[in-house]
């Protein structure tokens, strides 16, 4: 550890300062687990999200269980008080953990770190040793974790943290580093058997992400249990692991999951609820889903499912109770956030570009993930524009506020994106202005809305113009499969650039400019008149110009139009009018 962090380190340790010098060293430990599974995977967070089974760029869960410890870590140095003892800092931790949690492995992972902060915990009240609190929290995070998944399946994070747990109950006091090299070991076995378990990472030919994200809070705990443990090799964040494998197609077809894109949607929020009624509200979700998880305590629930219907799983939350922070993700298209909404602290964060709609009748809000969409939607007339896209959605919280920096009596919301639609609607609903939702799902849809749209006139008159707009574009998008896959017309293999538009894959070919021009071929339409064309990285001005040529000669007449987006990973995307 730097210097730096050592100094960060001691500060988040004095801010307890507990009464009972045995409860100060445990809670010292427990923070500086905390800590250690953060840099772990903060680091590492980029190989855990390239352990993923979908073929479009995405992969958050090392993202994800970053941000869950960067949570914990935030709401210890919130706790505000010199004199916390060991059960208050515990409950710091607990809430941090379940208040930050994201992605399906995040919220179990919130349980798993609420189970081991408690059995620090209980060592504490019973004079007993770290060690002891170590074994003690991984098997009370285990079953906590466990619970926690309505339908829960080995070969997942699960799996991993069942088989440490089982490690640790045989402790006695002894040697430390053997005692946690034992752990370690359980840990990684497991983590490399769960693709036998688990035939679609099998097929992937990669281990459980969230597995993965496990074993490195195991090596945190070694850190700190074993002054001189040594970090041991990953061999399973190795190219090769991540690679593609060439039994994907049969396997994938053959496995109990069928194919990736089975539910295709993630749904999560924050729900205030009784205990009551979070039983019934479990019931309804059974229904409805699968990966479904929902944790909680004091009246504060975090709630995650995978499904179809996205509307059915939010009103099942508004009939228990208030769901608040909903975040939808297509699992079929979900992607990374370009640098530029990373570099600002993530979705929903302040408009680099300011504020303004002084005078106007009617403003905008508009969701973007690029910045060359944002100056884009900029001077077509937005007033504001919130950072956000797949895989790091903005909240509720970041719409409302977009609105609330407004002048503007009546408000429009662009979410650009279907995954943003539901919250963009919840947040038209509790903000005390007049505010609509046009339900763009996708970058060219509001560019679209937008050059029907008048500052000066009503809402009302906006909705009607800029929906027709809508209506009449189609949209289109080519990214790279980041591994081998399946589609309707056979094999995808790793590499591959993929031709997407709103109904699924419609062209892959192993040159960007061929699966453009396939893409394209499946979306003009006869009387269609203008296709543009939004560059972003990957995209070149040689392939733009023979796009733009091969669109001239093979549709007379057709006008087109070039921008210039920057969204991070989709070469181009398309619009047809």
């Amino acid at each position: 550890m730097n210097r730096k962090k050592r100094v960060q380190s001691q500060s988040l340790i004095l801010a307890f300062a507990p009464m009972d010098h045995a409860q100060e060293l445990l809670a010292e430990k427990l923070i500086r687990v905390i800590e250690a599974s953060a840099e772990l995977l903060e680091r590492f967070k980029a190989a855990i999200n390239r352990l993923n089974v979908y073929p479009v760029p995405d992969g958050d869960t090392g993202s994800n269980l970053a941000l869950t410890f960067k949570s914990v870590i935030d709401e210890v140095n919130s706790a505000n008080a010199n004199s916390l003892d060991l059960e208050s800092c515990v409950a710091a931790i607990s809430k941090g953990a379940l208040m930050g949690a994201r992605g399906n492995s995040g919220v179990i992972f919130s349980q798993i770190i609420r189970g081991f902060a408690e059995g620090v915990k209980k060592a504490g009240d019973s004079g007993e040793s770290f060690l002891r609190g170590v074994a003690w929290g991984l098997e009370i995070g285990s079953e906590l974790a466990d619970k926690a998944v309505l339908k829960p399946v080995e070969g997942t994070i699960l799996t991993v943290a069942r088989s440490a747990a089982h490690a640790a109950s045989s402790f006695q006091e002894g040697d430390p580093a053997a005692f946690i090299h034992e752990i370690m070991q359980s840990a990684v076995e497991a983590l490399l058997d769960t693709p036998r378990l688990l035939p679609i990472l099998a097929a992937a030919n990669v281990v459980d992400a969230g597995g993965a994200g496990f074993v490195l809070f195991i090596e945190a705990i070694a850190k700190v249990v074993d002054p001189n443990h040594a970090e041991a090799e990953r061999p399973w964040f190795a190219p090769a692991m991540a690679g593609a494998s060439e039994l994907a197609s049969s396997i994938v077809q053959e496995s109990q999951y069928g194919d990736v894109s089975e539910l295709k949607y993630e749904v999560m929020y924050l729900l205030e609820a009784t205990d009551v009624a979070v039983e019934g509200f479990r019931e309804v979700w059974a229904g409805i889903g699968d990966s479904i998880v929902v944790v909680g305590q004091n009246g504060i629930w975090n709630c995650h499912i995978h499904t179809d219907d996205i509307g059915a799983s939010i009103e099942a939350g508004i009939e228990a109770g208030r769901p608040r922070n909903i975040r939808v993700t297509d699992l079929s298209e979900q992607v990374n956030e370009e640098r530029w909404v990373v570099a600002a602290h993530g979705s929903g964060a302040p408009d680099p570009l300011g504020t303004s709609d002084e005078g106007a009748t009617t403003a905008v809000v508009a969701v973007a993930n690029g910045e060359g969409i944002g100056r884009i939607f900029r001077s077509m007339g937005v007033n504001r524009i919130v950072m956000g896209g797949q895989s790091m959605n903005p909240s509720t919280a970041d719409i409302l506020s977009a609105i609330d920096e407004l002048e503007a009596d009546e408000v429009i919301i662009l979410p650009n994106n279907a995954n943003i639609i539901p919250v963009a609607q919840l947040a038209s609903e509790l903000s005390s202005r007049e505010v609509a939702v046009l339900p763009t799902s996708g970058i060219i849809e509001g560019f679209t809305a937008l050059m029907e749209f008048d500052p000066a006139a009503s809402m009302a008159e906006n909705i009607d113009t800029m929906s027709a707009s809508v209506d009449r574009v189609v949209a289109g998008e080519v990214t790279r499969a980041v591994r081998s896959s399946t589609w309707s017309g056979g094999k995808i293999i790793r590499g591959a650039y993929m031709g997407i538009a709103r109904e699924g894959i419609r062209s892959v070919a192993p040159d960007l400019t061929e699966a453009s021009k396939k893409l394209l071929q499946s979306l003009i339409f006869q009387g269609a008149e203008i296709v543009t064309i939004i560059e972003g990285e990957g995209s070149s001005q040689a392939v733009t110009r023979e796009l733009s040529e091969w669109i001239a000669a093979t549709w007379i007449g057709i006008e087109i139009e070039i921008h210039h987006g920057g969204q991070p990973l989709y070469p181009y995307l398309f619009g047809i009018e």
